[in-house]
């Protein structure tokens, strides 16, 4: 079974995976912010996008239980996706939905078991409202948390993670076993 993280708005009323979850299991994952990564130079560099106003936002998301090959339950969360608008397409093509808490009542409100209300909602965030900076990539590290992977990276920092990594010695392979002719052994 392939996990699925993300849900494109322009069908997710039409995919099985989804349809149910969209009229019944609609959530919301807080945020700040989110990374995306692009490649400049032959190296994946990791963005920061945020409210140009700083504000927290939700992720607009879908939550679904499965049942594994082997019997054992899974619950899942996929987000949804939509177009970016010309300025967040620079980075990538596609983006989270983005809610304000004005909306959070709205979204989260299952109760007609009817999809078609919220739909307007689902659309990428206008021109502007979001901004981006490039940070660290300590962020590529799960042990990595802290404060600073929302930081923009310093000159200083970009140089250092660019910079030749020292090779690895190459851990030395074993000798051979010994060819055994069978004399003198027991086994």
């Amino acid at each position: 079974m392939t996990l699925l993280i993300n849900a494109r708005s322009e069908t997710v009323n039409d995919k099985p995976a989804f349809k149910n979850a969209m009229r019944r299991r609609r959530c919301l994952i807080p945020a700040d912010g989110y990374y995306e990564w692009q490649v400049a130079g032959g190296r994946k560099r990791p963005f920061f996008i945020h409210r140009r106003d700083g504000a927290l936002f939700g992720l607009a998301a879908l939550a679904e239980s499965w049942i594994g090959p082997n019997g054992e339950e899974l619950d899942t969360v996929a987000i949804v996706t939509a177009a970016a608008s010309p300025d967040l397409a620079a980075l990538h093509h596609r983006v989270p939905v983005t809610l304000m808490h004005g909306d959070f009542d709205r979204w989260l409100d299952c109760s007609e078991d009817d999809a078609a209300p919220v739909m307007a909602m689902l659309r990428g965030p206008h021109e502007g409202e979001f901004t981006w900076h490039e940070v660290s990539t300590r962020v590529n590290h799960a042990d990595n948390d802290d404060a600073q992977l929302l930081l923009p990276i310093t000159e200083e920092q970009r140089a250092a993670e660019e910079a030749p990594k020292p090779k690895k010695p190459t851990p030395r392979k074993p000798p051979p076993p010994s060819v055994d002719d069978g004399q003198g052994s027991l086994f």
